[in-house]
């Protein structure tokens, strides 16, 4: 058995631990896991902080120019789920949405970096994520601000993995998403207007981040809020992937009392 894999587990040398327990035989396989449900790879994180329009081509897409800054925007810790898990609809959404992103967990607490080379030693690992959105309460109903189309339950499926940060290479890793089978996005984190290190360091002169917390960084074209394809409807099957870090898959069901 193991602890959760959650902040305090992040912030004393989890590969080095994780590492230990395996040569030690005290992680033995599973039984059955192959029909067991796949819960998040990181326990309720303190924080799920977002960087918006991080691509261009997303950007245009939304009809926006590209950002100087980064554009920053919060989900609530009870959106994280499972990968596979099922996705609710919320009531009276008409416009939920699909966006493939490469997730960011925290290591150790970060607060004032003084530059964007020594986030490195604060980034545990990296996850796969899916950033739904409902973008008539993102935009239309938002006063201006973009969470109240971000944070209903359930609206972020991270994993299926954490995988450590010193075996991905962030600044190339193509990520893609389909739609009942028929393809969305596609593009790579070469991309991305502001990287990993840039958003850390950024986020850093700002707010603290604690050990667990996760940060994604922005999903590229290719979803419904640029016209050229229909929002999620009850029954659609949605499935993202990113090279290296695994792929998920969620059925979008109707809400219900």
């Amino acid at each position: 058995m193991t602890s959760d894999v959650n902040g305090e587990f992040l912030a004393s040398d989890p590969v080095g631990r994780t590492r230990a327990a395996l040569d030690a035989g005290s992680l033995p396989e599973l039984a059955d896991a192959d029909a067991l449900r796949i819960g998040a790879p990181i326990a309720r994180p303190s924080a799920v902080i977002c960087i918006g329009m991080n691509y261009a081509a997303h950007a245009a897409e939304s009809g926006s120019e590209p950002p100087t800054i980064p554009i920053l925007f919060l989900k609530t810790p009870n959106t994280v789920v499972g990968p596979n898990d099922a996705v609710t609809i919320p009531r009276g959404s008409e416009k939920t949405d699909w966006e493939v992103e490469l997730g960011v967990v925290i290591g150790t607490r970060t607060a004032y970096l003084d530059s964007p080379e020594e986030a490195d030693a604060h980034i545990a690992g990296y996850v796969l994520a899916n950033d739904v959105s409902e973008r008539d309460f993102q935009m239309a109903v938002s006063g201006g601000q973009w969470s109240k189309g971000k944070i209903a339950a359930g609206f972020n499926p991270t994993g299926p993995w954490l995988v450590p940060a010193s075996e991905v290479d962030s600044t190339n890793l193509r990520l893609r998403s389909w739609v009942n089978g028929e393809p969305r996005q596609d593009s790579n984190t070469s991309d991305l207007i502001f990287d990993v290190r840039t958003i850390v360091h950024h986020l850093s002169q700002y707010v603290t981040l604690e050990p667990g917390d996760l940060i994604l960084t922005g999903t590229p074209q290719g979803v419904a809020l640029s016209g050229r394809f229909p929002y999620l409807s009850p029954g659609d099957v949605v499935e993202v992937e990113i090279d290296g870090l695994g792929r998920q898959k969620q059925e979008f069901v109707a809400w219900a009392r």
